[in-house]
């Protein structure tokens, strides 16, 4: 009852069923307003492989992958490294960076600790940006360096661990090229209200999309705060623009 009460459900749930579009759908079924993605938007972008292939099927550029449902040995179509990772969890969970192949089959025994399907990707070397988008407009682009290399659980979540850069020190030309790229995954992948999309820019300034987060994290070292606060907009401000959006 308390619940059906409510004006609005404001969701700050990260992976698990808070991101992977059941709490969505519950409260679809109830009628309350919520912030953030739909069920389908939110369960397609949980779901990696599926991600991708929507994004391949729009010639949008993400890494070449592969599945594995179990443990079968591992034919690699591309080079090494790779990234060896969980099908479905976010904050880099069993994740690793493999760039031989006697190391590659640990990695898969850990990622599948976690998950019951496995990807593995062709790792791009270069630069880690994200983009927010929010109200299906971008955000200026926040460049993360993180102390380990890779933007682990550890660099994501210990403050000092990371330095952001924001806007990303990328030519104009490219910025918007990134933005408008961003723009177009948040659409095709059914994202709503406000998401975050992650990518590598290569070195040869090739941006290439690896996933969108459709409850990016919130906290004090969180993403989509120092986008905001780089378009002049406040924590309050951006919460309450997040609000508004769910309620119209």
């Amino acid at each position: 009852p308390e619940l059906k009460a409510s004006d609005l459900v404001f969701l700050a749930l990260h992976g698990g069923d808070g991101e992977s579009g059941q709490v969505q759908a519950f409260l679809e079924i109830l009628g309350i307003p919520y912030t953030g993605s739909g069920p389908l938007g939110s369960g397609l972008c949980m779901d990696k492989h599926l991600s991708k292939m929507v994004l391949a099927h729009h010639g949008l550029p993400t890494p070449e992958w592969i599945m594995l449902r179990n443990h079968q040995s591992v034919q690699l179509p591309f080079d090494y490294p790779v990234v060896v990772k969980p099908n479905d969890l976010g904050s880099t969970i069993g994740l690793s960076i493999v760039e031989l192949e006697p190391d590659v089959e640990p990695a898969i025994e850990n990622a599948f600790q976690h998950a019951d399907s496995v990807m593995i990707e062709r790792f791009i070397s270069g630069r880690e940006l994200t983009v927010t988008i929010l109200d299906n407009r971008a955000l200026p682009i926040v460049e993360i360096r993180p102390k380990h290399g890779i933007y682990d659980y550890e660099c994501k979540y210990t403050s000092g661990m990371s330095e952001y850069i924001c806007p990303a020190e990328v030519p104009p030309d490219l910025t918007g090229e990134i933005q408008s790229l961003a723009e177009t995954i948040f659409s095709v992948l059914k994202g709503r209200h406000y998401g975050r999309i992650d990518f590598r820019l290569d070195e040869e300034n090739r941006p290439w999309c690896l996933e969108m987060n459709t409850l990016p994290g919130m906290t004090d070292t969180s993403l989509v705060p120092k986008a905001a606060a780089a378009a002049n907009m406040d924590f309050n401000t951006l919460v309450n623009t997040m609000v508004k959006l769910a309620l119209q």
